[in-house]
């Protein structure tokens, strides 16, 4: 049915006919062309641009026009930035050159961390626009149209919402609201109690968790979207709070949530360390592992640069902590009965309950910028120099999370595979790599696949768990996953060690199960132990751990190999010298 006063005269007819007049091919001239497919990008990222354009000449083409208005917009830029805008516009258009979408596609495979440093939200709206038309994968096509729909939204929504004489920070007074329905009978967002916003934002994020191309560029817009103080969505989270105080003076109880709500932990901005020459960074651990064990952790991450390596020893052993304290960068604390005497609290039974509170008062005592808790068995694996990466980490962000890879036992040198996910592939390549247990083990990893944080000093009320991160008891939010800093995972580096440790694991460690529905990994073991004995727990081991040939070629065949020689024996010969007793 017609409407007699249409918001658009001529209907959809003439909708689609304004917005295809808008998408005509560029035009290129002789010698005008975008680089190849195979181009390198490091030349780009150190050539500048020069707003004059010379490279295009006189030339009145489309392309070159194109060209020419953005120099002028990234002068004296990295040309990368340019390119990335040319490929934009013409994957806006009906045609473009036929290595387009695969370029753009490229380019944000291997330099997304490069351009989501580099460039503002606006371009990066854009970039997420064109995945939703040129996504090389669903999920790419989906993620990118979800957003450009949610964004485009928001701009008409916030460009009208000018006209109120409310400033974008500024949320409407309760009081204000009018008695109309929304459009299309639709039923009002509840202020007090709905669950529209965080189900929204939930979707997205984890839909575009799934494919590491489009990851990294959605969900920093996402973080970029709910930190922005001048959103709708800040200002309804400002309203809500209102109204639960009206709702509580009132008389009326709010329902207790089973979790607080996540919040962002407040970072100093005085304590944000920009110069990788200046970064003070370190690890805190508690542990009753041998010497050996742990001088090979510490050394590992003194040859990387940590400024102090603190260890906690669970456990009095006076010749680990005199070896250990041989170097000035490594700090031994044993949490003996006295030293339990000296805290706020008793000794917990639970060696996690430990684990996070001697790094809490270890973080609570740093004059590091940065502090990561990890276990003995844990080596951080940065990608480049760790200041460095540490000195380019968004303001905003009080850590960053640094997912696991899981070494392969008997790799030498050492090799760790990663999850499906983190490869890009389907978790169906679990069964063709694990062909007996792969259908029961979460990611094809026995250890967590969690991730350990990295987190910003000078926070107070911060609180280091095992993989959590909370502030003043909710959840933190403001915390970044990074592709840049894996987590290599010695949790069972051959077989004695995993036979070893694995009836305390399933008993008081990682191998419990807290859904009793599920099987799960401890059901697994629980099996073959019933039913197989040791040979089953040996076949079991053979098949996931164990770095045979057959599972160290389909993980190369499928991009899940990561390849880090540690040399960590050489590392604690630098270090600390020929140990007590050896290193065996």
């Amino acid at each position: 049915m017609s409407s007699p006063d249409p918001t658009y005269p001529g209907g959809f007819p003439a909708i689609l006919t304004q917005m295809e007049g808008r998408r005509d091919p560029l035009v290129y001239g002789p010698g005008e062309a975008l680089p190849p497919l195979d181009v390198d990008f490091a030349p780009l990222k150190t050539a500048r641009v020069d707003r004059r354009a010379l490279e295009t000449g006189d030339s009145r083409t489309t392309y070159a026009r194109k060209f020419k208005e953005l120099s002028k917009e990234f002068d004296a830029l990295p040309q990368l930035l340019r390119l990335h805008g040319l490929l934009i516009a013409n994957l806006r258009r009906r045609a473009q050159p036929a290595h387009c979408a695969a370029l753009f596609h490229r380019l944000w495979a291997e330099e997304h961390d490069y351009l989501l440093r580099r460039l503002d939200a606006r371009w990066l709206v854009s970039a997420v626009t064109t995945f939703g038309d040129h996504g090389l994968t669903e999920t790419q096509r989906r993620v990118g149209q979800s957003l450009t729909v949610l964004f485009g939204t928001m701009k008409l929504y916030e460009t009208e919402r000018l006209y109120s004489g409310s400033t974008p920070d500024e949320p409407f007074a309760l009081r204000k609201k009018s008695a109309k329905r929304l459009p299309l009978e639709m039923d009002a967002y509840s202020i007090a109690g709905g669950g529209l916003d965080v189900n929204l934002l939930g979707r997205l994020w984890q839909d575009a968790d799934s494919d590491p191309v489009i990851a990294p560029l959605a969900q920093h817009l996402l973080n970029l979207l709910i930190h922005d103080p001048g959103g709708v969505f800040r200002r309804l989270r400002v309203m809500r709070a209102r109204r639960e105080k009206q709702l509580a003076e009132g008389g009326v109880k709010q329902r207790k949530p089973r979790e607080a709500a996540p919040v962002d932990a407040p970072v100093d901005p005085a304590r944000i360390q920009t110069d990788p020459t200046q970064v003070r960074w370190g690890t805190v651990t508690l542990t009753n592992a041998p010497l050996h064990r742990i001088a090979r952790f510490a050394a590992h991450h003194l040859d990387l640069g940590a400024a102090r390596v603190t260890i906690y020893l669970d456990a009095p052993d006076p010749q680990a902590a005199a070896t250990l304290a041989q170097n000035d960068r490594v700090q031994v604390i044993t949490c003996d009965d006295a030293w339990w005497a000296s805290q706020k609290k008793p000794r917990m039974k639970a060696h996690q309950m430990r684990q996070a509170w001697v790094a809490t008062q270890c973080y609570n005592d740093s004059d590091l910028d940065w502090l990561a808790h990890v276990d003995v068995d844990e080596f951080i694996l940065p990608d480049n120099a760790l200041p460095d990466l540490l000195a380019a980490a968004p303001p905003d962000q009080a850590a960053l999370l640094m997912p696991p890879v899981e070494l392969l036992a008997g790799s030498a040198p050492e090799m760790f595979k990663t999850t499906p996910r983190m490869a890009g592939s389907d978790k169906s390549v679990l069964e063709q790599l694990y062909p007996t247990f792969g259908s029961h083990l979460r990611g094809g990893f026995v250890s967590h696949l969690e991730g350990k944080l990295i987190a910003r000093t000078g926070i107070h009320g911060l609180r280091l768990g095992l993989h959590t991160l909370t502030h003043e008891g909710a959840p933190v939010q403001n915390r970044q996953r990074t592709d840049t800093i894996l987590l290599g995972h010695a949790h069972a580096p051959d077989w004695h060690s995993f036979r070893q440790h694995l009836e305390f694991r399933m008993t008081r460690g990682s191998y419990r199960k807290a859904d009793a529905d599920k099987f799960k990994l401890r059901d697994v073991l629980d099996y073959l132990i019933e039913t197989e004995g040791e040979p089953g727990l040996r076949a079991f081991f053979d098949e996931v751990c164990a770095a045979s040939p057959r599972l160290v070629e389909g993980l190369r065949a499928h991009g899940m190999l990561i390849e880090r020689p540690l040399n960590l024996d050489d590392a604690v010969a630098r270090h600390f010298g020929p140990l007590p007793g050896g290193t065996a």
